[in-house]
């Protein structure tokens, strides 16, 4: 159990971060990434003309920087090379069968 004065000075500086525009977060990820990640977010917690690039091509890279559209899947079947084929999909109309109940 920490101390009062330790209490006191974690919440200090959870507030200067907070003031300073940044957050904790946990992630989880390979033993091997840590140094990696810790990397990327110290350069990124920079704010400044390197961090925006780093943050633009991270985005692009790993396709962060658009959001979903509306009617993507319906796009994606009208690029569908199976457009135009002239498939018969209709079934036939059976009766259904009898339970028992």
């Amino acid at each position: 159990m920490p101390s009062p004065a330790q209490t006191r000075a974690l919440n200090a500086h959870r507030r200067r971060i907070a003031e300073r525009g940044l957050g904790r977060f946990e992630v989880r990820g390979r033993e091997a990434d840590k140094d990696l990640i810790r990397d990327i977010a110290r350069r990124l917690a920079a704010d400044d003309a390197a961090a925006q690039r780093l943050r633009a091509d991270l985005n692009r890279r790993l396709g962060a920087a658009e959001p979903p559209v509306a009617g993507g899947i319906l796009a994606a079947l009208r690029r569908s090379p199976m457009v135009g084929a002239d498939l018969d999909l209709s079934r036939e109309d059976l009766p259904g069968r009898d339970s028992g109940l």
